[in-house]
């Protein structure tokens, strides 16, 4: 590269070494089977270092991503067994109601407290933590009818979360060979050129 400060230098955006995005917005990492005719479509032609440049760019955003999908998926993992916990609890208490029973159960009072309570299941009102120190008080029908739609929310979001992920390796995997490939086209052209002088 000139160290000439007017010397012209390519410019290489985003959408010059991505192709498309996915449904979500993640961009998709262009493979460069062919360096030299990649960097000769720059005008002027692109230099190894920018290449290089503009993916490991590329390659920290990926990684930041990959980051951020892991943190959500693992809030999924974490939440949706709570929500099946509280559906199934849920169908208990009804199921008792229907059989005009009670329920003695053992609850959590600190870390190694416990204490034992009946609970009435022929009112067939349930009180669910909604978040933000929110509680709100339910018929039975309805908190099954809560819980059970943000059960298909929370896996559908999931498995948003599951393919994305994927595909940000996927892209991080392109964006780390078009990197090397880059690095040892180079050192190939600058071996050639020394050479042939």
């Amino acid at each position: 590269m000139s160290t000439d400060p007017d010397a012209a230098v390519s410019n290489i955006s985003l959408e010059s070494i991505t192709d498309g995005k996915n449904a979500r917005g993640i961009p998709h990492a262009k493979f460069v089977d062919d360096i030299e005719s990649f960097a000769n479509s720059f005008n002027p032609p692109a230099s190894s270092e920018l290449l290089i440049g503009a993916y490991s760019d590329l390659f920290s955003k990926f990684k930041a991503y990959e980051q951020q999908l892991s943190q959500k998926r693992a809030n999924y993992e974490e939440k949706l067994p709570e929500i099946e916990k509280s559906i199934k609890l849920v169908r208990h208490l009804k199921k008792k109601k229907d059989e005009g029973e009670s329920i003695i159960t053992r609850y959590n009072l600190a870390d190694t407290i416990y204490a034992k309570a009946e609970v009435d299941c022929s009112q067939g009102i349930v009180n669910l933590w909604l978040g933000a120190n929110v509680m709100l008080e339910y018929t039975y029908d309805e908190a099954l009818e809560l819980l059970t739609s943000k059960e298909s929310l929370a896996k559908k979001e999931f498995a948003e979360v599951t393919e994305d992920l994927t595909f940000t390796r996927n892209q991080i995997i392109t964006s780390e060979v078009n990197i090397s490939r880059i690095y040892n086209w180079d050192v190939r052209r600058k071996r050639s050129n020394a050479a042939s002088n």
